[in-house]
């Protein structure tokens, strides 16, 4: 009996050193998770049951298990390496058989489709066509690296405050390229249906207590009629308090985008449209006596783009950044969970399927209920501590030897019995 005692007692150590050896080989692995050997005692059963006194059998490998506790997360620089601060694991799909990840490097193929290292896709919500999120269906998340189409101005909104102490002009017949005959003047840039950016100029004049008017052009011609520079005038009228009461919002939906040329400047259509329901909301603005200042603008309207780079933030959701400012949604990352994650097999390159015994899988974007977040240009790292698993070598070496040690005595016993005479 001792022998087989001795013998289990020499395979338990040898498996014990193969997990600490594979612990130690994948040390630097990223989303490597460490294993650990769980031994059990061996007793000889006897259909009368065991009695008080009974002797053990030796020992026995019951479970390699997995310990899935956080690793260190270093910085990479590069968009699309993903490491997940808390619970969760990736989803890749490799022609539709998912198994699950912490190992967080990702790229694109020539299609722009998100893949691991191994080419598998990486599992999300992607958007329709209005650029919403399809939270629905899980799918392969890509990144479209087509241009992003303009849009035309529709919305425009400022916020300024005109001098309440100024003095009416004194050239009454407004020009531009008189400021006697204004006496404040501003422009911001608007888009037409092509993304052709247009100046848009707005001149103050005083007109009387409370009272202004707002003279607009377009490239320095009229919005409506590009082959002259009379200007579309719009007045405005402040209550005693400052408070703007008349002129709030004016309607540019007559706006005939032109290039214009020349000086004086003459336009000429340049067959883009303008957004049929081009506003400007200025309600916010004030009289008051102080000087004046733009304290707010902005309008919806940009021209093409082509993509520059790509952000992710803490939930997964994927943003594109276009050369003209903009930016827009192209998905988002979908983590998974499961109830009992030491159910769940191990099948190489830092994955795992699911099994019966792991649950079905919980889905939910990174930060959601109990699992954590998604920080992009960053890896995980291995969560193996190689002073433990060189003091478990060490260890296990010795039960190695000390059973070995326990074979030998017994032999040499066995030997003297043999030898008796």
């Amino acid at each position: 009996m001792s022998f087989n005692i001795g013998l289990s007692g020499m395979r338990a150590a040898s498996r014990d050193l193969n997990v600490t050896g594979n612990n130690i080989a994948n040390a630097g692995t990223a989303g490597f998770k460490q294993s650990r050997a769980e031994f059990a005692d061996v007793y000889a059963a006897s259909m009368l049951g065991s009695g008080r006194n009974q002797q053990g059998s030796g020992v026995l490998l019951s479970e390699v298990s997995q310990l899935f506790k956080q690793g260190n997360i270093n910085e990479t620089q590069n968009a699309l390496d993903l490491a997940i601060n808390g619970n969760g694991f990736f989803q890749v799909s490799n022609n539709g058989a998912l198994s699950y990840t912490r190992a967080g490097y990702f790229g694109t193929d020539k299609q722009g489709f998100i893949i691991d290292n191994y080419g598998n896709n990486l599992q999300g919500y992607t958007t329709n066509n209005n650029g919403e999120l399809d939270k629905g269906i899980m799918r392969d998340l890509q990144i479209k690296t087509t241009s992003q189409e303009p849009k035309p101005t529709s919305q425009f909104k400022q916020t300024f405050n005109l001098n309440s102490t100024s003095e009416v002009p004194e050239v009454t017949t407004f020009d531009p390229a008189d400021p006697k005959s204004y006496n404040s003047t501003t422009s911001t840039s608007i888009y037409d249906s092509q993304g052709n950016a247009h100046v848009m100029t707005q001149h103050f004049v005083k007109t009387g207590p409370n009272t202004w008017d707002m003279n607009i052009l377009i490239n320095g011609v009229s919005p409506t009629d590009p082959t002259n520079n009379t200007p579309m005038t719009s007045e405005l009228k402040f209550d005693a308090a400052g408070q703007l009461i008349a002129g709030g919002e004016v309607d540019l939906t007559g706006w005939v985008p032109a290039t214009v040329k020349g000086d004086p400047p003459v336009g000429t259509p340049n067959n883009a449209d303008a957004s049929p329901n081009l506003k400007m909301n200025i309600s916010g603005a004030t009289q008051f006596a102080n000087s004046f200042a733009v304290t707010a603008v902005s309008q919806d309207g940009y021209t093409t783009g082509e993509l520059a780079g790509i952000e992710i933030d803490d939930t997964g959701t994927i943003f594109a950044r276009y050369t003209n400012d903009q930016s827009k949604v192209q998905g988002q990352v979908v983590l998974a969970d499961f109830a009992n994650v030491q159910g769940l097999i191990p099948v190489g390159k830092t994955q795992w399927v699911q099994s019966l015994a792991s649950g079905e899988p919980v889905r939910n974007p990174g930060g959601t209920g109990t699992l954590g977040a998604i920080q992009s240009g960053a890896l995980e790292d291995s969560n193996v501590e190689l002073s433990d698993q060189l003091v478990n070598l060490i260890v296990a070496q010795r039960n190695y030897q000390a059973n070995a040690k326990t074979i030998e005595t017994e032999s040499a016993i066995t030997q003297t019995i043999i030898n008796l005479r």
